[in-house]
């Protein structure tokens, strides 16, 4: 039977002082089997989200149809029938929860159903242990962590027992370890309970795991096959703004160098340590190679000692999420902030400009100590930037959402405008953006806008909680892009707090890890992800591209193990290669 068939879809909607619609999908066709897993992937702006709230009629098609399991969405009387059948977990979990606790909020779904009280219990244990969140079922949802959250609610369309599920980015706000474990729970459903999977992903990590992948740019499905057909089309990826795994990408790289004649394309991890050991066949003799960093020391301009906080003290929500946490950032440093979903990261950087107030230590920032009528001196130095920064857009153009800041503090007009301009330039936005709203612009543009926001108050200190979940990876670059260039440029310091192991490996000097509201290791970036079996231990992981030659290491161990990134990989595989 069919799931899933979408036949020349198309979609357009009106934005206010537009005479001209937008087409959000035109003329889109595809067919999903019962029991397939399939990834849509594009990148921000593509269709992939509106595609979506098409499947359980959220949205209904301005030309062409959508059924699913032999009910069509057009049909008003079967849309309950259909959304009962075909559950739905969107980007942002807030937008899903509605309950005062846990388990409440689990049991809202088969509750609405009719179930026995009896089952509801049941499927609530079942489906809080399948997303490893049963430890939290009196807890409120809205107490808990953005992951933490996810998780939540992926958990109360589980309850609902459907026979297709599809998730939006339903992992961008999780730590590697709970992706993986979505991941994995995902695949169980499918293979042993014959549940449908729609994953829309940035994530081709994700996607490469599905039997099949529909590829999206500018409303359309411009490609669809497996994961080792569409990697392949890598030239096609990249020109819309996507990417292939990085065990994938060295494998390209190697084939144009002449370094690999033949052979399929590697995707998941498993079978690139196969390909590439057989490459590896005859490695040369060990060389002695330098893994040095440049370490930035000299100005302190973060000095946190021994501090610790507690949420709801003296309630029976009380909950300890810094431990004695000493910290120290030199200015201009890049500095990385990783641990699992509810480790503190998030708590630890909202002392860094005084939104919160330490129960215990002490933090200076800029020879700043937060409190009292040094706030507001203190916020004009550190920028805090949060997981969704689009979410502090308010203004009816571009241009006054960014000079908001700005005409509070009095500044000249000329002085306005030079900062805008600047942060313009920084950020990488159009010139022609200014006079948009920005309540009418892409994902990826909207966090620019946001960011380049408190840009312009021309910080000291730049902080940003998880800066790129659910961008397309065109987006990610872009945003890192700017971030290096302004850090060059101003000798700003920048604190990333990120579940993108790559991204970090990428882009810092220092990584901080956090365990359970204490900072567990602070090191340099390659010192930090050569620990591969210690992060493990504590729900992280390393990028693809490390663990690869991690495994590779155990075979030849004159193969560094320490690699960062793709191009290292290249290198290092070269050198093994006598080429």
């Amino acid at each position: 039977m069919e799931a899933i068939v979408v036949n020349d879809l198309k979609y357009e909607y009106y934005i206010r002082g537009n005479r001209q619609p937008v087409i959000a999908l035109n003329e889109i066709s595809f067919t999903v089997s019962e029991g397939e897993f399939i990834a849509i992937v594009g990148k921000n702006g593509s269709g992939k989200s509106t595609l979506a709230k098409h499947l359980n009629g959220l949205l209904l098609p301005y030309e062409g149809s959508v059924c699913v399991f032999g009910r069509y969405t057009s049909a008003q009387d079967l849309i309950w029938d259909i959304r009962r059948t075909l559950g739905m977990v969107f980007q942002n979990p807030d937008n899903q929860l509605v309950a005062t606790t846990v388990e409440e909020d689990v049991a809202f779904g088969p509750e609405n159903l009719g179930i026995e009280p009896d089952e509801i219990r049941s499927r609530v244990k079942e489906s809080l242990k399948k997303v490893n969140m049963e430890g939290f079922i009196e807890h409120s949802p809205h107490m808990l962590s953005g992951g933490q959250k996810q998780r939540i609610a992926i958990a109360g369309v589980l309850a609902m027992h459907p026979k297709c599920l599809v998730l939006d980015e339903a992992t961008s706000m999780l730590d590697p370890e709970g992706r993986k474990d979505v991941i994995s729970i995902l695949k169980k459903l499918n293979s042993e309970e014959n549940i449908t999977i729609v994953l829309i992903t940035h994530h081709m990590n994700e996607a490469a795991q599905a039997d099949r992948i529909i590829v999206m740019d500018e409303g359309k499905a411009v490609a669809s096959g497996k994961p080792d057909e569409i990697f392949t089309e890598y030239k096609l990826l990249r020109q819309i703004g996507l990417d292939i795994p990085q065990v994938s990408d060295l494998y390209v790289r190697m084939k144009n160098e002449g370094l690999i004649k033949n052979g399929k394309i590697p995707v998941l991890i498993d079978e690139a340590e196969q390909v590439f050991t057989n490459v590896l066949l005859n490695p040369k003799t060990d060389v002695n190679y330098n893994t040095d960093t440049e370490r930035k020391t000299g100005e302190k301009i973060i000095d946190i000692k021994n501090l610790s906080y507690t949420y709801m003290a003296g309630t029976p929500y009380e909950r300890h999420a810094l431990k004695d946490v000493s910290l120290t950032v030199y200015k201009g440093e890049k500095l990385g902030i990783i641990g699992h979903t509810g480790s503190g990261k998030s708590t630890l950087i909202q002392h860094l400009n005084g939104l919160l107030t330490p129960a215990a230590g002490t933090v200076e920032v800029s020879g700043i100590i937060p409190k009292g009528k040094s706030l507001k001196e203190l916020r004009r130095k550190v920028g805090l930037i949060f997981q969704n920064p689009e979410d502090q857009l308010f203004e009816e153009t571009v241009e006054k959402d960014i000079a908001f800041g700005l005409k509070k503090m009095g500044l000249p007009d000329n002085e306005v405008q030079r900062r805008i301009n600047e942060a313009i330039l920084i950020t990488g936005l159009p010139a022609d953006i200014l006079k948009k709203s920005p309540f009418e612009l892409s994902g990826g543009q909207k966090r620019r806008v946001a960011i380049a926001g408190v840009i312009v108050m021309e910080p000291d200190i730049l902080v940003l909680d998880e800066p790129t979940a659910g961008l397309d990876p065109q987006g990610s670059a872009g945003i890192y892009e700017f971030l290096s260039n302004l850090n060059k440029s101003k000798n700003t310091t920048i604190i990333i707090v990120s579940h993108t192991m790559e991204d970090i490996a990428r882009f810092c000097d220092r990584i901080a890890v956090m365990e359970e509201g204490k900072i567990i290791m602070l090191d340099e970036t390659r010192s930090v992800f050569s620990n591969k079996e210690y992060l493990e231990k504590i729900g992280l992981d390393v990028p693809q591209i490390t663990e690869l030659f991690y495994r590779l290491n155990r075979k030849y161990q004159n193969i560094r193990k320490d690699i960062l990134t793709v191009q290292e990989g290249l290198d290092e595989m070269k050198r093994i290669m006598g080429t």
